[in-house]
Protein backbone atom coordinates (compact mmCIF):
# COMPACT_ATOMS: atom_id res chain seq x y z
CA UNK A 1 0.00 0.00 0.00
CA UNK A 2 1.44 3.84 -0.89
CA UNK A 3 1.03 5.76 2.08
CA UNK A 4 1.24 8.79 0.08
CA UNK A 5 -0.40 9.13 -2.89
CA UNK A 6 -0.58 12.77 -4.71
CA UNK A 7 -2.59 13.23 -8.13
CA UNK A 8 -4.43 16.00 -10.49
CA UNK A 9 -1.23 16.95 -12.10
CA UNK A 10 -0.51 18.03 -15.61
CA UNK A 11 -0.14 20.48 -18.49
CA UNK A 12 -1.10 24.22 -18.61
CA UNK A 13 -0.50 27.07 -20.11
CA UNK A 14 1.04 30.02 -17.96
CA UNK A 15 -2.24 31.69 -16.24
CA UNK A 16 -4.11 28.38 -15.92
CA UNK A 17 -5.11 26.49 -12.85
CA UNK A 18 -4.59 23.01 -11.08
CA UNK A 19 -6.14 21.46 -8.28
CA UNK A 20 -3.78 18.66 -6.75
CA UNK A 21 -4.79 15.96 -3.89
CA UNK A 22 -3.00 13.86 -1.55
CA UNK A 23 -3.99 10.77 -0.23
CA UNK A 24 -2.42 9.80 3.14
CA UNK A 25 -2.84 6.93 5.52
CA UNK A 26 -2.83 6.72 8.96
CA UNK A 27 0.65 6.12 9.18
CA UNK A 28 1.60 9.30 7.36
CA UNK A 29 -0.94 11.67 8.08
CA UNK A 30 -0.31 14.46 10.25
CA UNK A 31 -3.21 16.19 11.99
CA UNK A 32 -0.88 19.26 13.28
CA UNK A 33 0.89 19.57 10.15
CA UNK A 34 0.94 18.96 6.41
CA UNK A 35 2.69 20.08 3.58
CA UNK A 36 3.11 20.59 -0.31
CA UNK A 37 6.88 20.00 -1.66
CA UNK A 38 8.18 20.42 -5.29
CA UNK A 39 11.26 19.72 -6.87
CA UNK A 40 13.11 19.95 -10.16
CA UNK A 41 16.32 18.08 -11.98
CA UNK A 42 17.78 21.43 -10.90
CA UNK A 43 16.33 22.14 -7.44
CA UNK A 44 16.38 20.68 -4.30
CA UNK A 45 12.76 20.13 -2.96
CA UNK A 46 11.27 23.04 -1.60
CA UNK A 47 8.42 23.70 0.95
CA UNK A 48 5.57 25.27 -1.13
CA UNK A 49 2.57 25.70 1.54
CA UNK A 50 2.16 24.12 4.77
CA UNK A 51 -1.69 23.45 6.79
CA UNK A 52 -1.71 23.58 10.43
CA UNK A 53 -3.59 22.89 13.14
CA UNK A 54 -3.32 23.41 16.88
CA UNK A 55 -4.85 21.54 20.09
CA UNK A 56 -7.60 24.27 19.69
CA UNK A 57 -8.91 23.06 16.11
CA UNK A 58 -7.39 26.22 15.13
CA UNK A 59 -6.28 26.26 10.95
CA UNK A 60 -3.75 28.38 9.67
CA UNK A 61 -2.16 28.36 6.33
CA UNK A 62 1.40 29.34 5.23
CA UNK A 63 3.09 29.95 1.82
CA UNK A 64 6.43 30.07 0.26
CA UNK A 65 7.01 33.68 -1.18
CA UNK A 66 7.12 32.51 -4.50
CA UNK A 67 3.43 31.26 -4.42
CA UNK A 68 1.68 33.61 -2.00
CA UNK A 69 -1.62 34.92 -3.16
CA UNK A 70 -2.00 32.36 -6.14
CA UNK A 71 -1.80 28.60 -4.53
CA UNK A 72 -4.67 27.68 -1.76
CA UNK A 73 -3.71 24.88 0.41
CA UNK A 74 -6.61 23.09 2.23
CA UNK A 75 -7.53 19.75 3.86
CA UNK A 76 -10.14 17.26 4.76
CA UNK A 77 -9.08 15.11 8.06
CA UNK A 78 -12.07 13.24 8.11
CA UNK A 79 -10.68 11.87 4.85
CA UNK A 80 -7.19 12.59 5.42
CA UNK A 81 -6.74 14.13 2.10
CA UNK A 82 -4.72 17.67 1.36
CA UNK A 83 -5.47 19.85 -1.44
CA UNK A 84 -3.61 22.35 -3.81
CA UNK A 85 -5.31 24.73 -5.26
CA UNK A 86 -3.07 26.36 -8.27
CA UNK A 87 -4.06 29.77 -9.75
CA UNK A 88 -2.51 31.80 -12.32
CA UNK A 89 0.10 29.09 -13.30
CA UNK A 90 3.80 30.38 -14.08
CA UNK A 91 6.39 28.51 -16.24
CA UNK A 92 8.63 28.74 -13.08
CA UNK A 93 5.74 26.38 -11.20
CA UNK A 94 7.21 23.37 -13.02
CA UNK A 95 8.09 20.64 -10.80
CA UNK A 96 7.10 17.71 -9.30
CA UNK A 97 4.67 18.59 -6.34
CA UNK A 98 4.82 15.67 -3.80
CA UNK A 99 2.82 15.83 -0.42
CA UNK A 100 4.28 14.79 3.40
CA UNK A 101 3.18 15.68 7.26
CA UNK A 102 5.34 18.19 8.21
CA UNK A 103 7.69 19.94 11.39
CA UNK A 104 5.35 22.72 13.34
CA UNK A 105 8.67 23.61 14.83
CA UNK A 106 10.44 24.94 11.98
CA UNK A 107 10.01 28.53 11.02
CA UNK A 108 10.05 27.10 7.16
CA UNK A 109 8.36 24.46 5.78
CA UNK A 110 10.37 21.45 6.25
CA UNK A 111 9.29 17.34 6.17
CA UNK A 112 9.62 15.26 9.29
CA UNK A 113 10.28 12.14 7.68
CA UNK A 114 12.13 10.57 4.93
CA UNK A 115 9.22 9.09 3.33
CA UNK A 116 7.52 10.37 0.07
CA UNK A 117 5.30 9.25 -2.81
CA UNK A 118 5.72 9.02 -5.97
CA UNK A 119 4.40 12.82 -6.77
CA UNK A 120 2.42 14.54 -9.04
CA UNK A 121 4.30 16.04 -12.23
CA UNK A 122 2.97 19.90 -13.08
CA UNK A 123 4.54 21.34 -16.49
CA UNK A 124 3.59 25.18 -17.12
CA UNK A 125 4.37 26.41 -20.87
CA UNK A 126 4.56 29.75 -21.24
Amino acid sequence: QRELVESGGGSVESGGSLKLSCQATHHTYNSFCMAWFRQTPEKEREGVARHLRDLRDNTTTEYADSVKGRFTISRDANKRMMFLQMDNLKPEDSARYYCAACSTLSASIVPISDYWGQGTQVTVSS
